[in-house]
Parts: structure tokens; C-alpha cells; sequence
């Protein structure tokens, strides 16, 4: 809805809420922000905060819905509403390029509350979904069912993303489309660390070998680092050069109701055929 001065303002169906952004340096366009809640960060470098509501807001959640898919949006402990809606243009890009095929191989890696998954699944693909947190996995359940996708081919695996695609690889697995929205740090379910300038390049290189002449698409994206989509670009020029197609790199962003302005949220690079 607005933006500025190191804050944006938001609204999430019948919500408003406002969280800390860095990138908002300019000054806001609307006088009053009337906000249902906001998230008010901790004052060291180390994260954290706390929620501060003005009205009740419903704990538990409540619904939203994305080109009819079903999912819960919440006020956690860290910030986020249980969904990262610039996603939608990559979900939607995603779907455009494995159009045609009969029952595309999608994998979804950091896969959060799987909204992205069920993107995936309502067009017919077969998922498979892949986050170290139990509770997220657990909501992306619960997401699946209000989505009325329950049945739908979907693998939901609590897994370490680095050891899955690993394994996958010695399997001999393969796949049309691969989406990877890795966090800054992390770690697995049995305590594995991730650390993104680390250890990505070694997933690329894993990732590449899951894709083959008839694949379609990787896209990949990258938040609250100190990094450039052109070393994105370059990385997966490296591990995905060989494979022909083209590959692109820039920023995702959200568009301001208030004038319009774009407010960067993260970088990303993909490879298309």
C-alpha cells in the first residue's frame, strides 16, 4: 500500500500491517498508516522483534487465496505472513513454461508453506516439495487441504534440500522444472547447516544434473544478501551453460498502490528453454 522512511505498509485480505524493509529510503506518500499490527525488530544486528497489535488479529490466521489456491496467512516470530506474495510472477512464469507438457516433474526446494507447490499442482504437475522445517511442511498440509489439493501428486518431504538433490542425483532423477528459494542461513532437520555463499554453488551443480534436453526451467531467488544477480547469472551460466537454453537475471519487486513505486524484495537468476 506504501513505503518509506525503513518501513512498508501492507495488507493482506481484511489486515494491515506494517514490517520493517531497509530498501524504503524515501519518504512515505500517504500521512497515516492505520495499521491492524506491526512487527517491531529488536535493536542488534542479530534479527528478532516482536508483534505489537493495535486491534486483534486472529493468531491462528485466516485465509487468503491466489488464483484459487487456498492458504493461511499468520503473523509469525519471524517476521513473515506465512507466504512471500512477489512470488507470484515467477509461480505464474513457472506455469508458462512447462505449459503443454503431460503432467510436468516439478521440484520445490525451501519450499516454505508450499503455496508455490500447489501452483504447480492445480495445473497437473507432479511435485515434489522440499523444507527442512516440520511446521512448515505441516502447514503446507494444511494449505493443500484448503485448496481442496489433498490428493493432488505431491511428495511433502522433510529433508536437508543439499542431501535430497544429492540423492537425487545418484538416483538418476530428472525433472522439467526446478524452483530454489534458499534462505541466508539454516539448517536441516538432523542440525545440517546451511550457508547460501557457501553452499549454493554445490546444489547448482547438483541441481544441473537433474535437468536434461527435454527440461524446461530453473529459477532461482535470493533474499537479505549482500550479493549481485550477476553473480547469480554467472553461477548458473557455469552449471547450466551446457545445457543451451537462455539465462536471465534481475530483481524481484513489489509495486506500491499509494504512486507506484517498485520496492526491490529480492535478486533471482533463471534458465529457460
Amino acid at each position: 500500500m506504501d513505503s518509506g522512511h525503513g518501513r512498508k505498509f501492507e495488507r493482506y485480505g481484511p489486515w494491515r500491517f506494517i514490517r520493517p524493509e531497509p530498501q524504503a529510503m524515501w519518504d512515505s506518500a500517504l500521512d497515516d498508516w492505520d495499521a491492524d499490527g506491526e512487527f517491531v525488530p529488536a535493536s542488534d544486528e542479530d534479527g528478532g522483534g516482536r508483534w505489537v497489535f493495535a486491534r486483534p488479529v486472529p493468531r491462528e490466521g485466516w485465509e487468503l487465496d491466489w488464483e484459487g489456491i487456498r492458504f493461511n496467512a499468520q503473523c509469525t516470530p519471524f517476521r513473515h505472513l506465512g507466504f512471500f506474495p512477489d512470488m507470484a510472477p515467477v509461480w505464474g512464469w513457472i506455469r508458462q513454461r512447462v505449459h503443454g507438457l503431460e503432467q510436468p516433474q516439478f521440484l520445490n526446494l525451501f519450499g516454505y508453506t508450499g503455496v508455490g507447490s500447489l501452483a504447480m499442482a492445480a495445473t497437473g504437475a507432479n511435485v515434489v516439495h522440499v523444507d527442512a522445517s516440520k511446521k512448515s511442511v505441516a502447514q503446507a498440509r494444511e494449505n493443500a487441504a484448503l485448496s481442496r489439493l489433498a490428493d493432488a501428486p505431491i511428495r511433502w518431504l522433510v529433508d536437508d534440500c543439499s542431501k535430497f538433490v544429492a540423492r537425487e542425483v545418484r538416483r538418476g532423477r530428472r525433472y522439467d522444472a526446478i524452483l530454489l528459494d534458499p534462505p541466508k542461513f539454516g539448517r536441516g532437520p538432523d542440525g545440517e547447516t546451511w550457508r547460501l555463499e557457501e553452499d549454493l554453488p554445490g546444489l547448482i551443480a547438483n541441481c544441473a544434473q537433474l535437468l536434461d534436453a527435454d527440461s524446461r526451467c530453473l529459477f532461482l531467488t535470493v533474499y537479505a544478501v549482500r550479493m549481485s544477480a550477476l553473480a547469480l547469472r554467472e553461477l548458473l551460466s557455469q552449471s547450466l551453460g551446457h545445457l543451451g537454453g537462455t539465462i536471465e537475471a534481475g530483481e524481484l519487486a513489489i509495486r506500491e498502490e499509494s504512486r507506484g513505486l517498485e520496492l526491490p524484495t529480492a535478486i533471482w537468476a533463471r534458465w529457460s528453454r
